[in-house]
């Protein structure tokens, strides 16, 4: 009996809070995002050149554990004008929605900073294999990502502190020529092998 009025009493205590939880939709009233919020990859756009980061390396696609991504890179006509320093331009690149799993490991792989993810997160489609998006509605996201956030590209020259600067400037330098002794290593062999 006493067990039962314990249970009453906390039941009657509840009723008089404010409800934590947010009934959605109504009236498409959406909670604020927090700006660290990790929604669906998109991809970004280089204002500087009028052009995405992307140049279809495809180092996402094949790290994706789901595999939903898919992309083919083709010869960027701006290079050969001299008005980009991009050789390679993403030519198409298609994520399936349904199928990613929203761990950011694409972003955390991509040399380029192309890929971010983006506050994006409300998808959902009827059809199993509706949800894929292209590279018009990814770039499309991108750039309502960059805009929202005020996204900026980190350049070292743009770094304030100095001493940071001179540290990241060393460690490209020392891993540039890390990747050049390598290159000259290379002979077929495997390290250390004697054969």
């Amino acid at each position: 009996m006493l067990g039962s009025i314990k249970g009453l009493k906390v039941t009657l205590s509840t009723m008089m809070r404010k409800p934590v939880t947010a009934q959605y939709p109504i009236a498409n009233k959406r909670l604020d995002i927090k700006k660290r919020f990790m929604g669906f990859p998109a991809l970004l756009w280089d204002d500087s050149n009028s052009e995405p980061y992307c140049t279809g390396c495809m180092v996402c696609v094949r790290e994706c554990p789901t595999q939903c991504m898919t992309a083919t890179m083709a010869d960027n006509k701006k290079f050969s004008e001299g008005k980009s320093t991009r050789k390679k331009i993403i030519d198409s690149f298609g994520i399936n929605l349904s199928r990613c799993i929203v761990c950011g490991i694409c972003v955390d792989v991509c040399n380029f900073d192309a890929i971010e993810m983006s506050h994006e997160h409300e998808l959902s489609k009827f059809q199993r294999n509706a949800n894929r998006a292209n590279l018009k509605s990814l770039l499309a996201m991108g750039k309502t990502f960059q805009s929202k956030i005020k996204w900026e590209p980190i350049q070292i020259k743009n770094i304030g502190n100095p001493d940071l600067r001179e540290r990241l400037q060393a460690a490209a330098k020392a891993q540039s020529e890390k990747i050049n002794a390598n290159e000259g290593k290379m002979d077929g062999k495997p390290e250390g092998s004697s054969l």
